[in-house]
């Protein structure tokens, strides 16, 4: 009989606990936009407002600037992949995002510190909090205390507009969409800070956290919504189980489309946008957004299009299923079949390969927009097994002992048995793999890289 009520009592308390609506906590992280302040003040960042504002000020001295240079040069960026799920299924554990979760969670520098002990080697977490320390004064004379009256009264409008706007309906609906799950014991962290005189907001979200910088101008907060819930929904989709990612990872390798590689390498990001972009901002405003939904035609283009199929299994309370998928990549095909040729889609997803390092920095300011990106340094068996795992994008450069180079590539793949190279002579050569990627094999003789790179289309 105790066992009964045992029962009895866990399996209410589960349907209470599932039945709580999910806490969206908004607030000003202070230390989280200390960090982001001095991220900006990197000379690896191109110029904007927290640069200029540093520039014409009293700390444009060596002693500050010789702090930027430190902070710049710490080792903080480590990750893991979870190689179990299907590749690029699972986003890999980014030391920087545990940080800055960390950052918006801590009463104090102190707390940050004992937060992140074991993240990084203490001397690194050390000098990290020192440096925040010492630019917390700065960031606040230069940035917050000029705009603080301003942004205080965005945070209180933002409030009211997310708990008016049932900002929670549209998590739980995602939920149901992506056949994803969230502990509602576990808040939503969302941390504002302000960015003044510009004309754009920037968005990143992980774990349970979402960051964004607000303009000093704004007040309307549909935009900032409808990307909010985007980048909330890359959280659900990262959140999917194993056994469900593997279920649709099949579903596209089992596709006979010669589109569903990277059909699949693009949905992660046209379905966020087909949520967060379209349907939140359509209920939102009442009406579509007649802009440009995403700065990148592929998935801009391609959200458009599947936008009637997602919108139908929101309100008709349906989970991504194999006929959504097979739905998904007929609409990616015969729409777009010219897309696995042309360049820039598919260097978006890339295993670059190359023995000069200074070419993956050509191929980044060549094709600026990147959703995955590996680099290997090393031409050898090994390594081109390691590239072959991935269905990514290969590129290989060759510019130096072609002969061999050339040998050893044509013996790793079996679709270039019959495949006769000239070595010696500069050519780009684009060949479609069985894993339904792209090789291009690049030898390079007198040319520049950039002046080759045109050739690929």
């Amino acid at each position: 009989m105790k066992k009964k009520h045992f029962i009895i009592i866990f399996i209410f308390l589960n349907i209470l606990m599932w039945g709580q609506k999910i806490n969206f906590n908004i607030k000003y992280s202070e230390p989280l936009a200390v960090f982001i302040f001095m991220q900006n003040l990197s000379e690896n960042y191109p110029e904007n407002i927290f640069k200029s504002e540093f520039k014409k000020s009293q700390y444009n001295n060596d002693s500050y600037k010789s702090l930027i240079t430190k902070f710049d040069n710490l080792a903080i960026d480590y990750s893991y992949q979870f190689e179990e799920f299907p590749y690029a299924s699972k986003t890999p554990m980014q030391t920087r995002d545990i940080l800055k979760k960390n950052l918006i969670a801590c009463n104090s520098l102190e707390d940050f510190k004992l937060r992140s002990t074991g993240i990084l080697p203490n001397s690194v977490l050390i000098d990290l909090t020192a440096y925040i320390k010492a630019f917390t004064p700065v960031y606040n004379e230069l940035i917050y205390q000029p705009h603080k009256e301003k942004f205080e009264k965005q945070l209180a409008e933002i409030k009211d507009y997310a708990k008016n706007s049932q900002l929670e309906d549209y998590f739980e609906k995602g939920l149901l969409f992506y056949h994803s799950s969230w502990d509602p014991s576990i808040p939503f962290e969302i941390a504002f800070y302000p960015f003044p005189e510009s004309d754009y907001f920037t968005a990143q979200a992980f774990y349970n956290n979402f960051v964004s910088a607000i303009q000093t101008n704004l007040n309307d907060y549909k935009d900032l919504f409808s990307v909010m819930m985007h980048e909330t929904y890359h959280i659900i989709y990262n959140e999917q189980t194993m056994a469900f990612k593997v279920q649709i990872d099949e579903t596209f390798k089992k596709n006979p489309s010669k589109s569903s590689n990277y059909a699949y390498l693009l949905m992660n990001e046209v379905l966020a946008t087909a949520l967060g972009n379209g349907y939140v901002y359509e209920n939102l405003n009442s009406k579509p957004d007649i802009n440009d939904w995403y700065n990148h035609k592929y998935i801009d283009q391609m959200a458009r299009k599947i936008y009637p199929l997602v919108k139908q299994y929101i309100e008709e309370k349906k989970s991504i299923d194999k006929h959504f998928v097979n739905q998904y990549i007929d609409l990616y095909e015969s729409n777009f079949p010219s897309w696995i040729n042309e360049s820039q889609n598919l260097m978006t997803y890339r295993y670059i390969m190359s023995e000069n390092k200074n070419d993956f920095k050509t191929i980044r300011r060549k094709f600026r927009f990147r959703s995955m990106e590996e680099n290997e340094s090393e031409i050898s068996s090994a390594s081109i097994d390691n590239m072959k795992k991935t269905p990514l994008t290969k590129v290989v450069i060759i510019s130096k002992d072609s002969e061999q180079k050339l040998s050893l590539i044509k013996s790793k793949f079996t679709e270039l048995e019959k495949w006769k190279y000239p070595s010696d002579q500069e050519f780009v050569q684009k060949f479609f793999l069985n894993d339904k990627s792209q090789l291009i094999i690049i030898n390079q003789k007198k040319s520049s890289l950039d002046k080759i790179l045109e050739m690929i289309d």
